[in-house]
């Protein structure tokens, strides 16, 4: 059984009328690396302020290590939070951001010095200790900023949006450095974010928000390739939706009408109720799941399980080619996502051309299918 470290019981807050978080249940495990990922509103840095006790909430209870914390003050909780300004203190050296903190709980001379210089250590900042701030780097503050909040060894660090004010590449390396930070310290981080990307590479588990209530929770790769509905499916990442019809369900799979074809998919995992003969759904698949064909390779057999399209843009990006596809017969634009494949003869240049005439398809069991909601 998962040792469980922060739990929302039911959770409900509200600010007025506005209902920011509706009757949530969480669970965070020890140790893991665990992301909040919506869009703006949708509750995830509430979620974030009720665990820290800068909130309390309108109903429900919050849990921490296995105790109810929910009427709690901040100081008095095991969590410390990085926030996406840092909030350091400008006149304070390094080393004495970092020894508020424990200077704060009363700690001895040598206990907070080996304290502080062990929390530099983990960030390698040791020899940036008598700097002030504003002598750092953007990653550098914000590495100081992580080592004062864990210089005291909390159950849980909070972590609202810390890479957002940092350029594209510091913000990439951070993203490294934080997860190997995080799994050096085996502290529980609940990292709050809107990037999609970003949430997918660094999390060992993901919860998807949108208005206040958790549309999804999963690793990754299962919030990625099983979506569990319209709103996961289109927030994370890119997919394309065409509609469709089922003609049948059977053990091997769903028959499906769609663009004037007949296919047989033999998976449908991101359906939650088992669907029947007539219901409309979604078939999505991603950019990069999606094969041109160009007319010169379709031979007339090959033809009919093909979906007939246009060229419309092409998007060169070096080792990929972003195509946007228009379908011929009822004019669905699609997104594609082209790999230089020296063993495939239609992309081995990946020149494109607009308004070129071509073919798509997809190997079954790589789409989606996803009910109307």
């Amino acid at each position: 059984m998962a040792d469980t470290v922060v739990e929302l019981r039911s959770v409900t807050k509200r600010y007025g009328r506005n209902t920011v978080l509706d009757a949530v249940d969480l669970a965070i495990e020890r140790g893991e690396f665990l992301t909040l990922l919506g869009p703006s509103g949708c509750g995830k840095t509430t979620i974030l302020r009720l665990v820290a006790g800068f909130e309390a909430p309108t109903s429900g209870e919050v849990w921490l290590e296995g105790k109810d914390v929910t009427d709690l003050p901040p100081n008095r909780r095991q969590v410390n939070t990085v926030f996406q300004s840092y909030a350091l203190f400008p006149h304070l050296s390094v080393y004495d951001n970092v020894a508020f903190g424990p200077q704060l709980a009363g700690a001895r001379a040598d206990d907070l010095d080996r304290k502080v210089r062990e929390a530099l250590a983990k960030v390698q900042l040791d020899e940036f200790a008598e700097r002030r701030p504003n002598q750092l780097s953007g990653g550098q503050q914000q590495r100081v900023a992580i080592a004062r909040a864990i210089v005291n060894r909390p159950s849980v660090l909070l972590l609202d949006e810390p890479l957002s004010a940092l350029d594209y590449k510091l913000r990439k390396a951070m993203q490294i450095e934080l997860k190997q930070l995080q799994r050096q310290l085996g502290i529980t981080f609940v990292f709050v974010t809107h990037d999609q990307e970003e949430a997918l590479s660094m999390s060992d588990r993901i919860v998807v928000l949108d208005a206040g209530r958790i549309q999804q929770i999963g690793p990754p790769r299962s919030i990625y390739e099983t979506p569990a509905n319209l709103f996961v499916a289109g927030f994370v990442g890119e997919i394309n939706l065409l509609p469709a019809q089922v003609r049948d369900v059977g053990d091997d799979g769903l028959g499906i009408a769609i663009e004037g074809h007949s296919m047989r998919l033999p998976k449908a995992t991101a359906i939650k109720t088992v669907p029947h003969a007539g219901d409309a759904v979604y078939v999505g698949v991603r950019p990069e799941d999606l094969r041109i064909w160009r007319e010169v390779e379709v031979t007339d057999d090959l033809r009919p399980t093909l979906f007939p399209a246009v060229i419309d843009e092409v998007i060169y990006k070096g080792s990929t080619v972003d195509l946007q596809v228009r379908l011929r017969e009822s004019g669905t634009r699609l997104s594609t996502t082209q790999f230089f494949n020296e063993d495939d003869p239609a992309i081995t240049e990946l020149d494109f051309a607009s308004g070129e005439r071509v073919y798509v398809s997809w190997v079954p069991g790589w789409e989606v299918v996803l009910p109307h909601d």
